[in-house]
C-alpha cells in the first residue's frame, strides 16, 4: 500500500533540476502513454503514478515539502490524503491528466497533438474506516475487509448515447455580442461515459448497476497514524458503460492502547513504583510491543523521571528509523499506613537523609518537558 518514491517514479535523484525532471516525466509518460498500450491497465496505472509524481516534483514548494517529509506531508488531516493541491493521479482521468500536463507532449495529450481516446468515465470514490491497535500499526498488518460496492448487473448492455454519439462531450454555439462562441461539456444523458443503458436486467438501477458485497485485502504498512487515507485503487463503484471502477479510501482509525499513549513515533508509559522501590532501586519488566524488556531503576530516584528506551516505539511511516519508549517514573504514596509505619516516619520527619535537597543535576519539570520532545 505505501507509495513508491516519487524520484523513483520518474527515475531521477534528488538533485534533479527542472529540465532533468521535465525530461523524465516525458520519457515515462511516452512510455505508458495509453495511445501507446492500448487496455493494458498496468501501463495506465504507472502513466498516472508518473504524472502524480511530476506534479509534485515540478513544483518548488511541493517538492520542498515532499523532501522533508515524504508522503506523509500530503496525507492524514492535514493532506488530506487525497493529493496534491487537488491532484492525484489515481484519481483523475486521462483527460484531466492530458489538460494538466498536455504541453509535455507538445499538444494535448495524444502523440498527434490531441488525444483521439475516447474519455472513460471513472466510478465514485468510496470510504470505508479501519480500526486498528498499536500492535497492527507496529509491523504493518493485512486485512480483509467486506466492502458492498456498485457493479454492473450481470446481462446488462449498453449502447451508443443518441446525445453525444459516443463522444462523452457534447457542444454548444452561443450567439454573443462578440460573435460565435463554441464550448464543449460532459453530455448531461451519459454524464460522460459515452454509453446509454440498452438492456437492464431486473433488480438493477437506471444504469444497470446492483450493490454487490465484496472481500477486499487491504495492506496497511507499518508507521500509519490515525487518519491517515490509504487507496485501494479499482475497488470503489463501478462505472456503467465501458468505464473504470473508482477507488476505495481506507481511514485509518488507531484504537487506544490501555496502557501505552501514543505520540507520533514516541510511546509514553507510566510507570509506579513504592516508596521503599524508589529509595532502594529496583528492577522491574515492563512489556512493550517489542516484547518484554528489564529495567533497572536506581537507588534515589525520584518521581517524575523520565527514563528513555531508545528504539522501542513505533517506525517512521517513511522508514526513518523507530520512536522511543518514555518511562515516566511515578513514586505512589500510599493514603493508609499502619500505626508502626506511622510512628516510623514521624520519626523520620526531622532526618536529614528525608529533607528534599534537590542538586542542580536533577532537573526541574520544564526541564523534563523540554528533554521530551528533543
Amino acid at each position: 500500500m505505501a507509495k513508491k518514491d516519487y524520484y523513483d517514479t520518474l527515475g531521477v535523484s534528488k538533485s534533479a533540476d527542472k529540465r532533468e525532471i521535465k525530461k523524465a516525466y516525458r520519457k515515462k509518460a511516452i512510455q505508458f502513454h495509453p495511445d501507446k498500450n492500448p487496455d493494458d491497465a498496468s501501463a495506465e496505472e504507472k502513466f498516472k503514478e508518473a504524472a502524480e509524481a511530476y506534479e509534485v516534483l515540478s513544483d518548488e514548494n511541493k517538492k520542498a515539502r515532499y523532501d522533508q517529509y515524504g508522503h506523509a506531508a500530503f496525507d492524514g488531516p492535514q493532506g488530506g490524503g487525497g493529493g496534491f493541491g487537488g491532484f492525484s493521479g489515481g484519481g483523475m482521468n486521462m483527460e484531466d491528466i492530458f489538460s494538466q500536463f498536455g504541453d509535455i507532449f507538445g499538444g494535448g495529450g495524444g502523440f498527434g497533438g490531441r488525444s483521439s481516446r475516447q474519455a472513460r468515465v471513472k466510478g465514485s470514490t468510496m470510504r470505508i474506516r479501519l480500526k486498528l491497535t498499536l500492535e497492527d500499526i507496529l509491523n504493518g498488518v493485512e486485512k480483509k475487509v467486506k466492502v458492498k460496492r456498485l457493479v454492473k448487473a450481470e446481462g446488462a448492455t449498453y449502447k451508443t448515447c443518441n446525445t453525444c454519439q459516443g463522444q462523452g462531450q457534447v457542444m454548444r454555439v452561443t450567439n454573443t455580442i462578440l460573435g460565435r462562441m463554441q464550448t464543449q461539456s460532459t453530455c448531461p444523458t451519459c454524464r460522460g461515459a459515452g454509453k446509454s443503458i440498452d438492456k437492464r436486467p431486473k433488480g438493477s438501477d437506471a444504469n444497470g448497476m446492483i450493490h454487490k458485497e465484496e472481500m477486499v485485502s487491504i495492506n496497511i504498512p507499518a508507521g500509519v497514524t490515525d487518519g491517515v487515507q490509504l487507496k485501494v485503487s479499482g475497488k470503489g463503484n463501478d462505472a456503467p458503460g465501458n468505464g473504470i471502477p473508482g477507488d476505495l479510501l481506507v481511514v485509518i482509525e488507531e484504537i487506544p492502547h490501555n496502557k501505552l499513549k501514543r505520540e507520533g513515533v514516541n510511546l509514553h508509559y507510566d510507570m509506579y513504583i513504592s516508596i521503599p522501590e524508589a529509595i532502594l532501586g529496583v528492577s522491574k519488566e515492563l512489556d512493550t510491543l517489542k516484547g518484554k524488556v528489564r529495567l533497572k531503576i536506581d537507588a534515589g530516584t525520584q518521581s517524575g523521571k523520565i527514563l528513555r528506551l531508545r528504539g522501542k516505539g513505533l517506525p517512521s511511516l517513511d522508514s526513518y528509523g523507530a520512536g522511543d519508549l518514555l518511562v515516566h517514573i511515578n513514586v505512589w504514596t500510599p493514603k493508609k499506613i499502619s500505626k508502626d509505619q506511622r510512628k516510623y516516619f514521624e520519626s523520620m520527619i526531622d532526618n536529614e537523609s528525608f529533607k528534599p535537597m534537590p542538586n542542580t543535576s536533577e532537573k526541574s519539570f520544564f526541564e523534563k518537558v523540554k528533554d521530551m520532545f528533543s
